[in-house]
């Protein structure tokens, strides 16, 4: 093994939303793009940060008495998070290297056996970090578990190339149709995000495209027959989930000192006429 490192945040086990089977889930730091209905805020910035959650904090002090730094300087030393008696702070992202992720994914190896299921790279977007993920990819196919890849796509090709031969799935969100708007809501065009899983389509490999659905950003009829024109040119994925906003990662955006925008929840027959419109519908 080499010494490689990646930034995670955190290693879910026992996942059923990120894959099929039973699976763990690796969520990378960093992201090159800002959806304003981000649920993992703290996933944006690829460096350690303080999270501090004021509801759970009862003023009793001790973090400050037993920081040895200072509270305002936070140097991210962790002594505030061993003593607080609450869980009010804790500081998100922790550096890995391929061994040590490795040794947390196979814990699970027999329950990926008996239900299809494997390991899923996500984030943020964990194709910022392409070395590693290419390593950690290729010794996990070497230990016969299963690979998926959840990316947004704002990464060149090339990134692409190099984990394709050890990828066995990949989880491909599309935020948008319209640049304009994909722009205005995240930060970036989605020029480069729809050129890679046009390749990708092409190229015959095994893709679930995952749509978030925010009501008056991607909830048109109009973007969803763009998104079928698309699908209908470059080839279907395996599957297309149309997945309706939610807000649970809000209390996230007040923990890292963010303003969090607030979307409406679409209602299930909104997303049901949505889904209409998409070929070969939602699984």
């Amino acid at each position: 093994m080499n010494e490689l490192t990646a930034t995670i945040f955190d290693i879910e086990r026992n996942s059923y939303v990120d894959g099929p089977g039973i699976r763990t889930t690796v969520f990378f730091k960093g992201c090159n793009l800002r959806c304003a209905w981000c649920h993992n805020p703290e996933s944006q910035s690829g460096a350690k940060q303080m999270m501090f959650y004021q509801n759970k904090c009862t003023g009793c002090g001790t973090c400050k008495r037993k920081c040895p730094h200072s509270l305002e300087t936070c140097e991210l030393c962790g002594t505030c998070t061993l003593y607080c008696p609450n869980g009010a702070r804790e500081i998100c992202g922790k550096d890995y290297t391929v061994e040590e992720v490795l040794r947390e994914v196979v814990k699970d190896q027999m329950f990926y056996e008996a239900s299809g299921g494997g390991v899923t790279f996500s984030g943020g977007e964990c194709m910022l970090q392409i070395d590693f993920l290419e390593n950690i990819l290729k010794v996990c196919k070497e230990n016969g578990i299963h690979t998926a890849v959840d990316t947004a796509g704002h990464v060149p090709y090339q990134s692409f190339e190099r984990i394709l031969p050890y990828t066995d799935l990949f989880l491909y969100d599309v935020k948008c149709m319209n640049s304009d708007l994909h722009k205005q809501y995240t930060g970036v065009g989605n020029t480069l995000i729809l050129s890679n899983l046009a390749r990708i389509l092409e190229a015959g490999k095994r893709t679930w495209i995952r749509v978030p659905i925010i009501v008056g950003v991607n909830d048109s009829e109009e973007q969803m027959r763009s998104f079928k024109t698309f699908l209908d040119a470059h080839g279907a994925p395996e599957r297309v989930e149309l997945l309706p906003y939610h807000a649970m990662g809000e209390h996230k955006y007040a923990a890292i000192g963010k303003d969090v925008q607030k979307f409406s929840v679409p209602t299930a027959d909104e997303i049901k006429k949505l889904q209409q419109h998409v070929n070969g519908g939602i699984l």
